[in-house]
């Protein structure tokens, strides 16, 4: 992705060539700011607080932050303390966890003296991975739009709508739910995208926003709830959502407000695609709603708000009565039933047992669900 004119990933080593860097995600839009990661605490603390955010960037920064805890302390107990604090983070994005596994598989067998540099080399490989997977969830999701595009009169726009930031923003690079879009519009393919706004966080109107005008992608930020009724006027031709866990029998956890979309589009023919990589499937559950553990965030998430005044300063207001409290719940489940495909790095499948296991019959064959 392209700011300003420079090309960046959402992370990156620093100069120095052991710290990491971050886009600060709770600075955006109105302010590009970076941050420096020197300690698996300050790692742990950015996927916390949501400096970054998205199932792949969380599990590439959680990589990361086993890197810099092995740099301090390469012993046993400090490499089982850095998985711990970082597995405590964020309970819903399997990325995490599996990025987590798979430093630990790398880096446990390791002497101590070289697991600094085993962690770092890692960790920039998952980074390296999930580009390339991004960037085949794109051309594999590439023809759906163009077969929209196809029956449509000539120079008139694909209309998708997408929930929450499943962009640039949320990987490494391209995006998953993005990447078809990002794609489409490069080939010259006429797109305008719907994006909620994505309560109680902003994401969309905050970051897909961001990103989509960034790379010049014709938008317009919706509320919510808005996305029923174009659909019911024929304003929506597709409808494309990330994940950040997916059950080995296809149920989707994403942002909160995304089974409504699900609904919504089931009760009006529209099609409703999931984009992820295949380390967010967690082959070891199967029943969604059961299984998938739901974030419950600060209540303050929900009862301010964070924008612009027109002195050109971020602040935060109350928008909610005094005295009334909040719930919080990050994340809801759509069963696959709502789910008209997934968009997958290996191709498009049916959200089934049986279509995930013709695209990964090596993982499929290793799931307990």
């Amino acid at each position: 992705m392209k700011i300003n004119g420079q090309h960046y990933r959402t992370i990156w080593l620093a100069q120095d060539g052991w710290r990491v860097v971050v886009i600060d995600q709770t600075r955006l839009p109105f302010r590009f700011e970076t941050v420096a990661l020197g300690s698996a605490e300050q790692a742990a603390d950015a996927i916390r607080s949501m400096v970054v955010r998205g199932a792949p960037l969380i599990g590439a920064t959680a990589a990361y932050g086993v890197a810099l805890a092995m740099r301090t302390d390469a012993s046993d107990a400090a490499l089982e303390a850095a998985l711990a604090l970082l597995g405590a983070t964020r309970p819903t994005a399997v990325n995490l966890h599996w990025a987590l596994a798979r430093m630990r598989g790398v880096l446990a067998s390791l002497p101590a003296t070289a697991r600094a540099e085993a962690a770092y080399a890692e960790a920039a490989a998952i980074c390296e991975e999930d580009v390339a997977l991004c960037r085949a969830i794109g051309e594999h999701g590439l023809p759906l739009i163009a077969e929209i595009a196809a029956r449509k009169p000539v120079g008139e726009p694909v209309n998708i709508l997408t929930h929450c930031n499943a962009g640039w923003l949320a990987t490494v690079d391209w995006g998953t739910a993005l990447a078809p879009i990002y794609l489409a519009h490069d080939a010259g393919i006429p797109i305008h995208v719907w994006v909620d706004e994505t309560r109680p966080r902003n994401q969309g109107a905050a970051l897909t926003a961001y990103e989509l005008g960034s790379h010049g992608v014709p938008h317009t930020v919706i509320v919510d709830n808005a996305g029923g009724h174009l659909m019911q006027h024929g304003q929506v031709d597709l409808v494309i959502v990330g994940t950040d866990r997916t059950t080995a029998a296809c149920d989707v956890a994403n942002k909160i407000g995304t089974y409504l979309k699900a609904l919504a589009a089931h009760d009006n023919g529209v099609p409703f695609y999931v984009a992820l990589p295949s380390p967010t499937i967690d082959w070891s559950i199967s029943d969604g709603l059961a299984d998938i553990p739901i974030e419950e965030r600060a209540a303050r998430e929900v009862t301010h708000l964070s924008g612009l005044a027109d002195d050109g300063e971020v602040r935060s207001v109350r928008i909610v009565a005094p005295g009334s409290g909040a719930a919080n719940p990050a994340f809801d489940v759509t069963p696959a039933r709502l789910v008209t495909r997934l968009i997958t790095e290996r191709g498009v499948c049916a959200a089934s047992v049986e279509g995930l296991a013709q695209l990964f019959p090596d993982l499929a064959s290793r799931g307990t669900a």
